[in-house]
């Protein structure tokens, strides 16, 4: 995908507790924000893609309202109910397809006005799984966990010190609902038990909030400074919940191989200077840095003790605090793609990485990572 699409302006509204406005001001918020970095007005944009939920939204066709303020009033405007990096990619090909030069993709969501995790078990089997309340989103989680540390060896103190790792990260990010500087693995293993071994410290925390980002083709892409080129993207859908092993990231590392080809990564671990993984629980990112190729199969736990995901080390991990920092369904995964291209603009202010050329971004969505989305990005 060499220099065919270009992510050229991004915004983020601050992630937090409650927004305490309408979801169409807080849209009409990002999309103004976007518009202004991107350096382009509403009438330039050729397609808008949203990222937001019917069930989050408690509403059927739940972008109805938004057509306005995402600026979409009499453009070419679509949705896709999944985390806002698969409506990114839904951007990408309609950009690729030759018929639009300039889209708009935002994703939002509102937790203060939906109950918690009762959405996502909706997910579940309706036949059992849904009928007997024990399985959600946090004790599948719980499962998940308990199947990779079985398998792996990794311990909940490593689990712990990967939450105190990105929620230190998250103090230097302005945007971040959840922050603690200098937190340590013993203050997130003490927090208050979820279901075992998972707490609060360990598991992303809901919030409300927006994100928007504008691509370009590479034709169009002429006219904007620095430009951030999408080199490679990947995605790939896993089995349901109790048909696949919980103790690997199998999608994951499907999306990543396929990405990996198209950008001309053969070595992950060197050619890769930064990455922001989509964490809903801290376990998952020592399952992503198997499944992304930083290191080797039930090694993730190794890989995190040496040093390398911190900021200063080799390949930092989640440097803007990853979504332990602010969880905002249907957003957080695009989030991680902002955040990769604002590190290789060199425009992440506190939490900027020096000399990040080559980054990945890494969104998900559905139970235990059912579904995952890999980007590639790069400068000139």
């Amino acid at each position: 995908m060499d220099k065919e699409v270009a992510i050229v302006g991004y915004a983020q509204t601050p992630y937090v507790a409650d927004f305490n406005e309408s979801r169409e001001m807080m849209v009409l918020q990002a999309t103004r924000a976007v518009l202004e970095n991107a350096g382009i007005k509403r009438e330039e944009l050729d397609t808008i893609v949203t990222a937001n939920n019917d069930y989050l939204d408690g509403r059927t066709i739940s972008n109805m309202r938004l057509v306005e303020p995402a600026g979409s009033w009499r453009k070419n405007e679509s949705k896709v109910e999944m985390d806002g990096a698969f409506a990114m990619l839904y951007a990408v090909t309609r950009i690729l397809s030759g018929d639009h030069d300039i889209a708009l993709v935002l994703g939002e969501s509102q937790a203060s006005v939906y109950a918690g995790i009762l959405p996502g078990i909706m997910m579940l089997d309706p036949t059992f799984d849904r009928q007997r309340w024990l399985l959600n989103e946090v004790s599948a989680a719980a499962l998940q966990a308990s199947a990779y540390m079985d398998a792996s060896g990794v311990s909940e103190d490593q689990i712990s010190g990967v939450a105190a790792k990105n929620l230190d990260n998250a103090s230097r990010n302005p945007v971040a609902m959840r922050s603690i500087a200098g937190a340590d693995a013993k203050k997130v293993k003490a927090s208050r038990p979820l279901y075992s071994p998972i707490t609060e410290l360990m598991m992303a925390p809901q919030c409300d909030g927006a994100c928007a980002l504008v691509l370009a083709s590479g034709k169009a892409a002429a006219r904007f400074e620095k430009p951030v080129w999408i080199k490679g993207l990947g995605f790939a859908h896993d089995s349901y919940l109790t048909e696949r092993p919980l103790d690997t990231m199998s999608s994951l590392k499907m999306a990543a191989d396929s990405c990996y080809s198209q950008a001309g990564i053969e070595d992950a671990s060197s050619q890769v200077d930064l990455a922001e993984v989509y964490e809903r629980f801290a376990h998952e990112e020592l399952m992503a840095y198997e499944a992304l190729g930083f290191c080797e199969p039930m090694k993730g736990g190794a890989f995190f003790d040496s040093g390398a995901t911190k900021m200063d080390g080799k390949l930092p991990v989640n440097a803007s605090g990853g979504a332990l920092g602010a969880n905002v369904e249907c957003a957080a995964g695009l989030a991680r793609v902002i955040e990769a291209a604002m590190q290789i603009r060199g425009e992440a202010g506190d939490h900027q990485v020096q000399g990040v050329k080559t980054a990945v971004a890494h969104g998900q969505s559905g139970i235990c990572a059912q579904e995952n989305m890999v980007y590639v990005l790069g400068g000139e």
